[in-house]
């Protein structure tokens, strides 16, 4: 029989996305395993694979299309025993009206997605997965009777698996992304009115990533009491442990950045003040025993928050290293989910572009945001005498619902004294 296929929920908050460009075409075989076509996500392009082996029949969605809804029927294939001629028939007619149909309510189609979990069998090989699903498990040693297929007929697909890997990773931060929401239900935004002007301009088309920036924010803005504490941090003594160890590090091919120094910073201050590391729940609040420190990373669409995790417990080369890895694999859209979906506090550094201050929004469910302005030189007090220091000010967000005040201060009295004493950094 035909095999219908369906657009994939490729994140946990997915409800819709833009088929972005098709990778076959009409009559081509395909086997398990081989690239249909690039999905735009809220956050990344994601490459969609085949799970079954045939010819592509139909082409049910053209490229470029923008809200198809998760469980859309976007392509069909006939199977090596299918009839060619009747594929196409049995299944564009209830598809086509989906696609062709305005955007209905939104109706958590995320849940009706996966497939039946496989069976557990006595062997590996009775287990329904792709070719590159089962390489993935195989190379990361993780058992596939374990995993849910989110394929047709409840096969195995490589998102399955990196979804597995990330999700045993990152276990202390994935409650709050699904609990959050649930425990206080986001209002939605007024829409925006059209504007008319005479001004001569072009229409630009918002990217996915871009239109869940702005409603994200919206909705932290609205929803989120935020509160600002700013402090002034001496940076000479950071700036010359990072020139030693630098020159230490220099034979390994590691370069470290003010900014990887001072997410280490942030993920101790948490740890020593745990009551910053929360996330707001409704009528709980969920207390993190771990760091883990989203990077704001400008991207060409917008902006995207790939995750350290555990930061608190990683060395600073090995911190360095994971963000020029995933700021390079972000600024080329490659990121997985668990990637950047997550993380219990974020830290958004402009120095580098001259910034002195500014007070970042909080990128609910997270409790805080660190924002970290330019280092310059400035007059200031060293041992009761005027002198000139590298200063650079630091400004943090918090959610009032869920940190007081003087939680919030001592936080922040903790990250300085850990960037102005920074041998705690490597201890």
């Amino acid at each position: 029989m035909p095999i219908e296929l369906k657009m994939p929920a490729l994140s946990p908050t997915m409800e819709e996305g833009t088929l972005a460009k098709w990778l076959v075409k009409e009559g081509d075989s395909v086997s398990s395993g081989d690239l249909l076509a690039e999905i735009e996500t809220d956050k990344a392009t994601m490459e969609f694979e085949a799970v079954d082996e045939g010819v592509i029949t139909k082409l049910l969605v053209a490229e470029g299309t923008d809200g198809v809804k998760v469980g859309t029927v976007i392509a069909v294939i006939a199977g090596e025993d299918d009839d060619s001629a009747s594929a196409p028939k049995t299944a564009p007619a209830a598809p086509k009206a989906e696609v062709a149909a305005p955007p209905p309510p939104a109706a958590a189609p995320v849940a009706s997605t996966p497939a039946p979990a496989p069976a557990t069998a006595s062997g590996d090989e009775r287990i329904k997965a792709s070719p590159l699903a089962r390489r993935i498990a195989a190379e990361r040693a993780v058992d596939l009777s374990q995993i849910s297929g989110s394929g047709p007929n409840g096969r195995i697909v490589k998102q399955d698996v990196e979804a597995a890997i990330g999700g045993a990773s990152a276990a202390p931060a994935a409650p709050p992304a699904a609990s959050a929401p649930q425990a206080a239900p986001a209002p939605k935004p007024a829409p925006v009115a059209a504007i008319e002007t005479d001004i001569p301009h072009e229409v630009v088309k918002l990217s996915n990533m871009r239109k869940t920036i702005a409603r994200r924010l919206t909705e932290s803005k609205q929803q989120v009491p935020h509160i600002y504490l700013t402090v002034d941090v001496r940076l000479d003594a950071l700036l010359k442990l990072r020139s030693e160890l630098n020159a230490s590090l220099e034979s390994r091919g590691v370069k470290l950045s003010v900014n990887d120094m001072l997410v280490k910073a942030l993920a101790l201050s948490l740890i020593q003040v745990p009551k910053c590391n929360v996330s707001f729940a409704g009528d709980t609040m969920l207390q993190y025993s771990r760091a883990d420190i989203s990077v704001a990373v400008s991207v060409p669409t917008g902006l995207i928050t790939p995750i350290v995790k555990g930061a608190d417990s990683k060395t600073l080369s090995v911190i360095s290293t994971e963000i020029s890895e995933l700021a390079g694999r972000a600024k080329e859209g490659k990121l997985q989910p668990h990637e950047y979906q997550g993380g219990t506090a974020s830290i958004s550094n402009m120095g580098m572009m001259g910034i002195k201050q500014f007070e970042a929004v909080i990128n609910p469910p997270q409790g805080m945001i660190l924002a970290i302005g330019a280092g310059e030189k400035r007059p200031y007090i060293v041992d009761d005498a005027l002198a000139i220091a590298t200063v650079m000010s630091a400004t943090g967000s918090f959610d009032h619902r869920a940190i007081d005040g003087a939680d919030g201060a001592e936080l922040m009295k903790v990250f300085k004294e850990l960037v102005e004493k920074p041998l705690g950094l490597v201890a």
